[in-house]
């Protein structure tokens, strides 16, 4: 028996600074880890004097937009597997995410996971590449974060979601960047217990958009998930995830020629 679905949520707006947070508690990541699993690859890169190789690249690509597992456990044993992501995360300031032997199980707060996305969407090279790669992803997972966006505007997005062995109840997350009424917000949203995987994600959507509310916005009314957004998962094994707990970002239509980029906040990637 569980006490039901918990949920916990986090938006900052990237001009002002303003945050809001409602729930609490660590969660397991799924596949949102992929987004420090780049990072921290980036990371590595840059520390040994080097831009990404060819096959890096093809990992990394395939990893955020199309949310490939092997990949992601191909670009996890660049960057050292846990104590690799473990040491990435504490240069970015990440204090509440700690990395497992099995990164789909990695766990971490709302907080932590704006925290992140406030590096990400800071301006820098290495940053932009994250940032173009959450925007190219395939448009039948364009769930969660992505349902506040304004109308015309670009957002990015990466998505987790995993059902549990023990339970068979889902964990359901989405991170990312998006633009309401005008203003720029990266939203975390970390959830699990559910039922299913579409209860999962009506909730987390519920819960983004009323984060972004409380933090000063005007969040767009709700808007339904086609099935397709919701392809089956298997439930997650003993070994590195590898269909289970997959998860991918999903790309809004093109930004009109006025838009102006998320406005610049955070500190440097490489620190």
């Amino acid at each position: 028996m569980t006490d039901g679905p918990r949920v916990s949520a986090a938006a900052l707006d990237l001009a002002n600074g303003e945050t809001y947070a409602s729930g609490g508690g660590e969660f397991v990541t799924a596949s949102v880890v992929k987004v420090d699993i780049l990072t921290a690859l980036l990371l590595t890169a840059r520390d040994a004097g080097r831009g990404l190789t060819a096959a890096e690249r093809a990992h990394a690509e395939a990893m955020i937009v199309r949310s490939d597992n092997d990949a992601a456990t191909a670009l996890w044993q660049v960057v050292g597997r846990a104590a690799g992501l473990d040491a990435a995360n504490a240069r970015l300031g990440l204090t509440r995410t700690v990395a497992d032997a099995r990164w789909g199980l990695t766990r971490t707060t709302a907080a932590d996971r704006v925290r992140l996305l406030r590096r990400v969407f800071a301006p820098g090279d290495a940053r932009a590449y994250v940032r173009e790669l959450m925007g190219r992803v395939v448009p039948e997972q364009a769930w969660g974060v992505p349902a506040l966006a304004d109308p015309g505007t670009r957002w990015a997005v990466k998505n987790g979601w995993l059902p549990r062995d023990a339970t068979g109840l889902w964990v359901v997350n989405s991170t990312g960047c998006v633009t309401v009424g005008g203003r720029v917000y990266a939203v975390a949203v970390l959830s699990d217990g559910h039922a299913s995987m579409a209860e999962g994600v009506a909730r987390v959507e519920e819960a983004a958009r009323d984060a972004v509310r409380r933090c000063g916005g005007a969040a767009a009314p709700p808007r339904a998930a086609p099935a397709a957004r919701m392809p089956a998962a298997r439930a997650v094994a003993a070994a590195p995830l590898r269909g289970a707990g997959n998860c991918a970002a999903g790309h809004g239509p093109p930004a009109p020629a006025h838009a102006a980029p998320p406005p610049p906040h955070g500190g440097e990637l490489n620190q």
